[in-house]
């Protein structure tokens, strides 16, 4: 029942973030200087047919107006019409969404397995050497830039080497898995470094907790304590973390997308920018926000789930 209430809630907040989601993407897309009419009619265009633009995609009414037609169009799942495609916005979407998904799964994959095992050595022998070693090696990743290293890797591996493919999706399963290894492995390089260091630190901060202390005196083996007690309690705080990294990622793959040439969502978000395409950005924008919104309710209720004094 508890848990049932929290989602409950949770479901509640939901709504409210969302409208005030949707009403600051409208002000923020509608309030940037630039006028899409003229730019999709050209600069040679004549005011009789920039006026009948913006009057057939309703950029001539009140900003109260349009924003009422924005929620109404919103309830129904009409995001609006491209200006350059002149295709649904959520068509583009729905095309576009699926090579920045497979991404952001192909980075996570990558990158749990070694932020598991670096945390568990590094957090065996606090301050010895093989903990060192990983800190300074964290450091590194955290301090390359992330479209540096990804540049680098294309020139090195895809170019001079012929690994792996510079540019494009692929096509089947083991297509993608090949043209997106260098971007999923170079977001994992950065990614790594930050969820190990709070796995690390929560591993070290359980090694003297009453629970642990306890299983001990029952005559548990160490193996059982750290894999029973120890890790299902320190991994909560770096799911919440990691939950903020895939949101971030979804939302942050214009750098990644960019240099490899992934046609994702960051790549229609850099063309539908440079193009002032409205509805197209409005659009981007919403779904970035809702996925970060979704993504961090997912995984308060796996928190809750797993950890009962959540639910209280």
């Amino acid at each position: 029942m508890p848990f049932l209430q929290l989602i409950a809630r949770r479901l509640l907040q939901l709504i409210g973030v969302l409208a005030g989601i949707s009403l600051v993407t409208f002000l923020l897309v509608h309030l940037a200087p630039g006028d899409p009419a003229r730019l999709l009619a050209g600069d040679r265009a004549s005011a009789e047919t920039i006026a009948a633009i913006r009057s057939q995609y309703g950029l001539d009414l009140p900003l109260w107006r349009q924003f009422l037609t924005y929620l109404a169009n919103l309830v129904t799942g009409d995001i609006g019409l491209s200006l350059r495609f002149q295709r649904p916005v959520i068509q583009l979407i729905e095309q576009f969404m699926w090579p920045t998904l497979f991404l952001t799964i192909y980075v996570v994959c990558l990158a749990v397995p070694p932020t598991i095992v670096l945390a568990i050595l590094g957090a065996r022998r606090p301050g010895g050497a093989t903990d060192q070693i990983i800190r300074l090696a964290g450091i590194a990743g955290l301090t390359i830039p992330v479209f540096w290293l990804g540049i680098m890797m294309s020139r090195f591996f895809g170019v001079s080497l012929g690994w792996f493919p510079v540019s494009g999706y692929g096509t089947g399963f083991t297509g993608h898995l090949h043209h997106l290894f260098l971007p999923a492995l170079s977001t994992a390089i950065w990614l790594v470094p930050v969820l190990t260091q709070s796995l690390r630190a929560a591993l070290i901060e359980k090694t003297g907790a009453d629970y642990v202390t306890a299983a001990r005196a029952q005559g548990a083996s160490e193996r059982q304590v750290f894999w029973q007690t120890m890790l299902p309690n320190a991994v909560l705080p770096t799911l919440n973390l990691l939950g903020v990294m895939v949101a971030y990622m979804i939302g942050g793959a214009i750098i990644v997308e960019t240099v490899y040439a992934v046609p994702g969502l960051g790549t229609l978000m850099v063309g539908a920018l440079l193009g002032r395409d409205y509805y197209v950005v409005q659009g981007l924008t919403l779904v970035f926000a809702v996925s970060t919104v979704v993504i961090t309710l997912v995984v308060d209720l796996l928190t809750a789930f797993i950890d009962p004094r959540v639910r209280l």
